[in-house]
């Protein structure tokens, strides 16, 4: 089974930045699409922003747009999420995992149920 182990999260104050990381293991990363996750209300996790595997095609959450920036780098099989412009509201722990698209909408496709330890960012002042 692969892993997914999540770094780079803290406490940040409002207007402040992060630099998320996830390093992937144990699967063919570059074959898979990527996405950022975190927990919302009435949901367990919610996608925030997502990448196909050549990095071409990336959608973000309508809240996040312009403020936040996934990547990847599959010779380093990791993916990012550059957080930018952070608000009180965007505080959760954040998790990466695999994505498909089906019927036009992004989905979590996580390999057996398998989630990281994810990464806690806090935004306050």
């Amino acid at each position: 089974q692969g892993q997914l182990v999540e770094s780079g999260g803290g406490l940040v104050k409002p207007g402040g930045s992060l630099r998320l990381s996830c390093a992937a293991s144990g699967r063919t990363f570059g074959n898979y699409a990527m996405g950022w996750f975190r927990p919302a209300p009435g949901k367990e996790r919610e996608l925030v922003a997502a990448i196909d595997w050549s990095g071409t095609i990336t959608y973000y959450k309508d809240s996040v747009k312009d403020r936040f920036t996934i990547s990847r780098d599959n010779a380093k099989n990791t993916v990012y999420l550059q957080m930018m412009s952070l608000k009180p509201e965007d505080t959760a722990v954040y998790y990466c995992n695999g994505v498909a698209r089906r019927n036009g909408v992004w989905v979590a496709a996580p390999e057996d149920g398998y989630w990281g330890q994810g990464t806690q960012v806090t935004v306050s002042s």
